[in-house]
């Protein structure tokens, strides 16, 4: 019997480990593992993507037993989980996961590999989350690209050569391990420490007018401009591969965002320290401010400016923000407040309900100028000039921030032009002080 651990594949149709783990020949046991050591992190029990993959889960474990199959659900420590599996069952011929690039992730896997070694078993890896993962895009040299234009050249010259097919669905014929019952049922919400989130969560189809129109309107806050499907792809509720075959026909600039999205995997991957330290390391020697007010009020979206106002309250009130508006904030706290990127990297971590640490930290990084970007520091986002351009009708603001040309509208935290001048000095000292 080979298992098939899912993880952030959610998903029966375009899977590729768990295809490869039917063609092995051998019955195959689908397991999920509800991860203590990422769930006790976690600080709200009503966290809408533990809801959200508990909901997933009963729904996978609904399709496989009505084949005959079953989904075996786990809550606890996977290095432990792993080891009671291989006690349990002398008949496990080894195990197959789709990779995983976040730091956390690689030093479990690692450890479970030694686990099925020791036991003369496999446990073999598959490409899956990803277009190209690893050393598929890379120089000529063989050394990570660290900017993205060559990058996305490189990625679409491949893409050209060698398109990456979808996974066919698989289904009741094939080679399911049948229980005679189920060993492991999905585990209730409450008993893990959570409870149900009634956040909505947006639908897994592409819309194809969207992404006709996405190179003119992705931009606009105020317009319904955006798939919305990261929480998908961040939980494999939908193939990567599935969506850029039916987006590529569509929408050139779309897929330059699947792109970036590949691209900030790779990075993690071959730079795991950027997920706390500067891609770019003289940007750790930048004296960041320490003003709690100050952040505070960036979190409820009080600062006086209306355009970060509205994606703050936006993000907290339903786990989703704009893309043009997450780079207005991250830039007004990063410059215009001079807080540390990690503080806003944290938080997004939090509210994201499509929060990817690749993708998180590269986006942050840009925004402070520390990162994989190629424009220097002094590219700094005048919230108001994004407001004019991006929401000229305040459509999206009246949304979102309804005192907002009334008295009780707060005052700008800090001036623009004063607070432009205090970021450009303070990069420029930091980055002079290790010249």
């Amino acid at each position: 019997m080979t298992l098939f651990w899912f993880r952030r594949d959610l998903r029966l149709e375009d899977n590729h480990g768990l295809l490869r783990a039917l063609e092995l020949g051998e019955p195959v046991q689908p397991i999920f593992i509800f991860d203590q050591n990422i769930l006790n992190r976690l600080s709200s029990p009503k966290d809408a993507r533990v809801s959200f993959i508990h909901g997933r889960l009963l729904l996978l474990q609904k399709q496989l037993q009505e084949w005959g199959a079953d989904l075996w659900v786990f809550h606890g420590n996977p290095l432990e989980i792993h080891r009671d599996l291989l006690n349990r069952f002398s008949d496990l011929s080894g195990l197959v996961a789709n990779r995983d690039y976040e730091p956390y992730g690689l030093e479990r896997d690692r450890e479970i590999y030694e686990c099925y070694l020791e036991r003369g078993l496999t446990y073999t890896g598959v490409k899956d989350q990803v277009v190209f993962d690893r050393n598929e895009v890379v120089k000529d040299d063989g050394t990570p690209y660290t900017v993205f234009t060559p990058y996305s050249r490189k990625w679409r010259l491949r893409w050209e050569q060698h398109p990456e097919l979808p996974a066919r669905r698989v289904g009741p014929q094939d080679l399911w391990n049948r229980p005679s019952q189920n060993q492991n049922p999905v585990p209730s919400l409450e008993s893990m420490g959570f409870e149900a989130s009634d956040l909505p969560i947006p639908a897994s189809t592409l819309q194809p007018d969207v992404i006709k129109r996405y190179h003119e309107d992705r931009n606009r806050p105020d317009l319904p401009s955006t798939s919305r499907l990261g929480l998908h792809l961040r939980f494999g509720t939908l193939g990567i591969r599935t969506l850029l075959h039916a987006a590529h026909p569509l929408s050139h600039t779309f897929v330059t965002e699947l792109i970036w999205r590949d691209f900030y995997q790779s990075i993690l991957y071959h730079f795991p320290q950027s997920a706390h330290q500067a891609i770019k390391p003289a940007y750790d020697r930048i004296e960041w401010e320490r003003n709690e007010e100050h952040f505070a009020r960036w979190c409820a979206g009080t600062t006086g400016y209306p355009l970060v106002d509205a994606g703050m309250r936006e993000l907290n009130e339903t786990g989703f923000m704009h893309n043009r508006v997450r780079m207005v904030v991250a830039s007004f706290l990063t410059k215009h407040l001079l807080l540390d990127w990690r503080w806003g990297e944290r938080y997004f971590a939090e509210k994201l309900l499509d929060f990817d640490l690749a993708s998180n930290v590269g986006g942050w990084q840009w925004a402070s100028g520390s990162g994989c970007d190629a424009a220097p520091y002094f590219r700094i986002f005048n919230p108001s000039a994004q407001l004019a351009k991006f929401d000229p009708q305040y459509v999206y603001v009246k949304q979102w921030v309804s005192e907002w040309g009334t008295p009780k509208y707060p005052t700008p935290v800090v001036d623009h032009a004063w607070a432009r001048e205090r970021a450009l000095a303070r990069y420029k000292a930091g980055l002079n002080s290790v010249l």
